[in-house]
């Protein structure tokens, strides 16, 4: 399960405490919560959010650094982040298909990721050219609309139980 972040929530001093609490008491296994914050989020204190993703990292619970490349990231903060994951985004992804740069920022990223042994999710993925180009990069995870759409909880859980979802062509 993957929840975003704002700032106000990951500010809070005693957060990781609280996310450690929300778990014992849902039985919900730590490695099954990824929690997403942007580059913002992380970069607006590094040294809090260093501290941060260190207790969180404790508890087990997974990190990832949403919208990637849209912020100020700093490559040495990155390497001390413990995130295991870095979701690319949906401006690289649109125009990988017509735009040498957007293919050649997408590329670097997973490149970078892979380097720092960090898993990649590109969002916005709309069609099957988008997804061949990320999967030929190594870029193993992705969401978009060429998956599906927004839906309601019930959808989604009427769409669980139908079985296996078809992967798309």
């Amino acid at each position: 399960m993957a929840v975003n972040l704002s700032l106000a929530q990951f500010r809070q001093a005693d957060f990781p405490q609280r996310i450690g609490q929300i778990l014992e008491e849902t039985g919900l296994p730590a490695h099954c919560l990824e929690l997403e914050l942007t580059e913002g989020v992380a970069m607006t204190d590094p040294a809090l959010a260093i501290d941060t993703m260190d207790r969180l990292h404790q508890h087990g619970v997974l990190l990832s650094i949403d919208d990637f490349g849209t912020g100020y990231s700093s490559l040495n903060h990155l390497k001390k982040f413990k995130v295991y994951k870095l979701k690319i985004d949906q401006s690289f992804v649109r125009d990988i298909a017509d735009d040498p740069d957007d293919r050649g920022i997408v590329s670097a990223i997973i490149s970078m990721a892979q380097g720092l042994d960090m898993r990649t999710i590109a969002e916005g993925v709309e069609t099957a050219e988008q997804l061949a180009f990320l999967q030929d990069h190594g870029c193993l995870e992705v969401q978009g609309y060429l998956f599906g759409r927004p839906m309601s909880a019930d959808d989604f859980g009427a769409l669980l139980q139908a079985g296996p979802l078809p992967v798309p062509a």
